[in-house]
C-alpha cells in the first residue's frame, strides 16, 4: 500500500541514541545555559576551575614561534612527539615501547576512536565495565561495533572477571578497561589484571582469534597516596593503550593524546596495526594533534600535576559527604567521587541539587542508577559553599520517602 513503508532510521539518530543520557541530562538541566553563571557550584564536568599554570602557557608561547617554513605543515605522529612518548612509558613500566608503536591522537577519545576503528569490523563485539565512561557505546557504535556490557562487583567496583568470561563469544574482538575508572576512581589491582590477561588468551586460544584488550588510562598520573597504579599493558600482550594529556594538565581543550601498542605483541601484527591505526587516524577527520601542541609535548611531558591538593579535596569532601549521611566510595584516583543517591531515582536526586544551583551527573549517564558523580576540578571555595546543599538536598529526599 503507497505511503505505508516507513522512514528508515538515519545512523546519526542511532548513534544519538547510544548517547541519550548525556543529552537528556543536558536538556533537564540546562546546563549548558547555565554554566557562566557567577553563582553556580559546578561539578559536573573535568573542566579546569583555575586559571592555567604560567609554565604551561609559556611552553605553548614557545612552541607557536615558527622556526621553518613547515612549522604550521600538516602534521601526522610527528617522530619527535612519538620519542618523547615512548621513553616516557618505557621509564614508567619498564617496557620497551619503541616510537613506532606510538599514534599521536587527539586526545585520550581520538586514542579510544583510532583504536577501535582499526581493530573493529561490522559486528564485532567489545565489552566495557558497568559503571563506563558515557561515550563508550556512542564511540563503539560509530566503529561498527556491538556493544556488550557486564557489571562490576558491588561496593568495590572491582573488575568481575567471571562476568567478562561469560560474556565473552567468536564474536568478540576487544575489551575495554579503564583504570583509574572515571567515575569510581577504582584502580584495579596486579591480581586481577593478570586473572583478564588469563582469560582473555585462553579465550583467544579457543576461538582461534585475538582479543585485543584497550586499555584506557587517562588518569594513569592521576592516583592518590596509598595506592600504586599498574597498567594493564604489562600483563597482555595484545594491549593498546590510550592516554590524555589534557587530564593530567588540567586543559581538556587542548586536546592531545596517544595510542601506544605493546611492545610484547609480535612484530608482525605491531606492523600491521601501526597501518590499520595510522589509516582510521586519517579517516576520523585527521585524527592527530596539531602542530603547536606536538611541538610543546617535550615540555608538557614533564609537567607534574598537584595530587597532593586534589586528595585534599578528595578527603573533604568524602568526610563531609559521609558525615551528612551520604555512602560514598573512597576513590584511589581520578578526579570524581561516586557516592550513592539518598533516594532510588538519582534524577530526581540531581534535581534537588539542581534547585540549590549545584550541578553533578546522575549515575544513570554511566549506566548505574542510584548514584552520582562529583568533579572534584572545583575549587575548595566551590566545595565548601556547596556543602550545606548537599546536606539540605540529603535532608529533602530522605523527607519524600
Amino acid at each position: 500500500m503507497v505511503g505505508t513503508e516507513q522512514a528508515p532510521v538515519r545512523r546519526i539518530d542511532a548513534l544519538k541514541a547510544t548517547m541519550s543520557g548525556l543529552y537528556t541530562y543536558a536538556e533537564r538541566s540546562r546546563y549548558f545555559e547555565r554554566s557562566s553563571e557567577p553563582d553556580l557550584l559546578d561539578f559536573a564536568f573535568g573542566n579546569p576551575h583555575d586559571m592555567a599554570p604560567a609554565n604551561y602557557v609559556r611552553a605553548l608561547q614557545r612552541a607557536t614561534e615558527p622556526q621553518d617554513s613547515m612549522w604550521f605543515a600538516y602534521k601526522t605522529s610527528e617522530p619527535y612527539a612519538r620519542e618523547v612518548v615512548a621513553a616516557s612509558l618505557s621509564a614508567r613500566l619498564d617496557m620497551p615501547f619503541e616510537p613506532d608503536d606510538i599514534a599521536m591522537t587527539l586526545g585520550g577519545y581520538g586514542a579510544i576512536c583510532a583504536a577501535l576503528t582499526a581493530l573493529l569490523s561490522p559486528g564485532d563485539e567489545v565489552i566495557i565495565n558497568r559503571p563506563p565512561w558515557f561515550l563508550y557505546g556512542a564511540t563503539v557504535a560509530s566503529a561498527s561495533g556491538t556493544l556488550v556490557t557486564v557489571s562490576t562487583e558491588p561496593e568495590t567496583f572491582n573488575l568481575d572477571l567471571n562476568a567478562i568470561a561469560a560474556a565473552i563469544t567468536p564474536r568478540t574482538r576487544v575489551v575495554i578497561v579503564n583504570t583509574p575508572n572515571n567515575p569510581t576512581g577504582r584502580i584495579y589491582p596486579p591480581e586481577t589484571l593478570h586473572g583478564l590477561a588469563e582469560l582473555l588468551t585462553a579465550a583467544s586460544d579457543r576461538y582461534g582469534r585475538t582479543i585485543y584488550l584497550l586499555s584506557d588510562e587517562a588518569y594513569n598520573r592521576i592516583v592518590f597516596e596509598g595506592n600504586v597504579f599498574h597498567s594493564p599493558i604489562e600483563f597482555y600482550s595484545h594491549t593498546l593503550l590510550a592516554y590524555s594529556y589534557g587530564k593530567t594538565l588540567m586543559a581538556p581543550g587542548q586536546r592531545i593524546g596517544y595510542l601506544a601498542l605493546s611492545p610484547l605483541m609480535p612484530l608482525a601484527e605491531r606492523e600491521q596495526l601501526r597501518q590499520d591505526v595510522d589509516i582510521a587516524q586519517v579517516l576520523i577527520a585527521w585524527n592527530f594533534p596539531n602542530a603547536i601542541l606536538q611541538r610543546a609535548l617535550p615540555e608538557l611531558e614533564q609537567m607534574s600535576f598537584d595530587v597532593g591538593r586534589l586528595q585534599r579535596k578528595r578527603d573533604r569532601m568524602v568526610g563531609a559527604l559521609r558525615e551528612i549521611g551520604y555512602s560514598v566510595h573512597v576513590p584511589e584516583g581520578t578526579f570524581y567521587l561516586f557516592p550513592k543517591t539518598p533516594i532510588a531515582d538519582d534524577w530526581a536526586f540531581i534535581e534537588l541539587l539542581q534547585k540549590r544551583n549545584v550541578f553533578c551527573h546522575p549515575g544513570s549517564i554511566s549506566d548505574v542508577p542510584g548514584y552520582f558523580r562529583i568533579c572534584l576540578t572545583a575549587t575548595e571555595e566551590t566545595i565548601e559553599a556547596a556543602l550545606p546543599h548537599f546536606a539540605a538536598a540529603f535532608e529533602e529526599a530522605l523527607a519524600r520517602t
